[in-house]
């Protein structure tokens, strides 16, 4: 085994979701060039044997590759580097959250749109955006008196903060993510005792009608702000939930209805 074998087989073992360490791991060293194209990879039975993950896991880490068109597979010599490899255009699927992390970390990239985004849309929004904003929140209230999750109104509320933004790039960027990353989808809401899901639902319609009023209201200051204290408290809900799953056991996370 080389040098550059042990550095990527450490480099997996500090993932805690090791289906996403061998996809990370490998799609790092392609893009920077450590693993040079037609270079060959590692053997599935060694990573089988250096990771103690099942051959069916590896499958999946190489196809995920595949999909990125960074690797291609040549019948009995294994996976390659592909000679440009050249990520695909970006986008989140489901097999990409595969942890509590990978919701953390998408959550954290939509800080940095969505919050920029809300000043954008308090400075620019027209009277029909706020009509289709308060038409998101009525939805999302009807959808949560009827015990429904409110994950679909939920997304359509953001993606409504983003074309008042006047922006298309804004939506179009927000549309690769779909409602996989709409924390309500993450937060077991079916789940809940109703003690619980009450105090979760209030404290949601509160953050939102905050948000709206500042987009209203056009405080792009305010409504930065207000975006900010909403997903930020979605990040430490989720960090809450991956130190307790840490403590009694292995986290399994599946977005609803999936």
């Amino acid at each position: 085994m080389t040098d550059k074998d042990t550095a990527f087989f450490d480099a997996i073992q500090q993932v805690p979701n090791l289906r996403s360490g061998l996809v990370d791991a490998l799609a790092a060293q392609i893009e920077s060039g450590d693993l040079a194209p037609g270079q060959r990879l590692p053997t599935e039975q060694a990573i089988m044997t250096q990771t103690g993950v099942s051959r069916t896991v590896v499958r999946e880490a190489l196809a995920a590759l595949r999909a990125r068109g960074l690797i291609t597979t040549r019948q009995g010599l294994g996976a390659f580097v592909t000679n440009d490899p050249k990520p695909r255009a970006f986008s989140i699927v489901p097999n990409d959250l595969q942890s509590i992390d990978d919701v953390i970390s998408v959550l954290e990239l939509r800080v940095g749109l969505e919050v920029e985004a809300g000043g954008f849309a308090a400075l620019r929004r027209e009277e029909d955006d706020l009509r289709r904003m308060r038409a998101r929140l009525d939805a999302l209230d009807a959808a949560i008196e009827r015990g429904e999750s409110g994950a679909m109104e939920d997304a359509a509320f953001h993606r409504a903060i983003l074309v008042a933004t006047q922006n298309p790039y804004y939506a179009r960027l927000f549309d690769t993510f779909g409602t996989l990353m709409m924390p309500r989808q993450w937060a077991r809401f079916e789940a809940m005792a109703k003690a619980e899901k009450t105090r979760h639902t209030s404290r949601m319609h509160r953050e939102h009608e905050t948000i709206f009023a500042a987009i209203e209201a056009c405080d792009d200051k305010g409504a930065q702000k207000a975006l900010r204290t909403h997903l930020t408290r979605s990040l430490a809900r989720f960090a809450e939930l991956r130190d307790t799953t840490e403590r009694i056991g292995p986290p399994s996370v599946t977005p609803s209805g999936e």
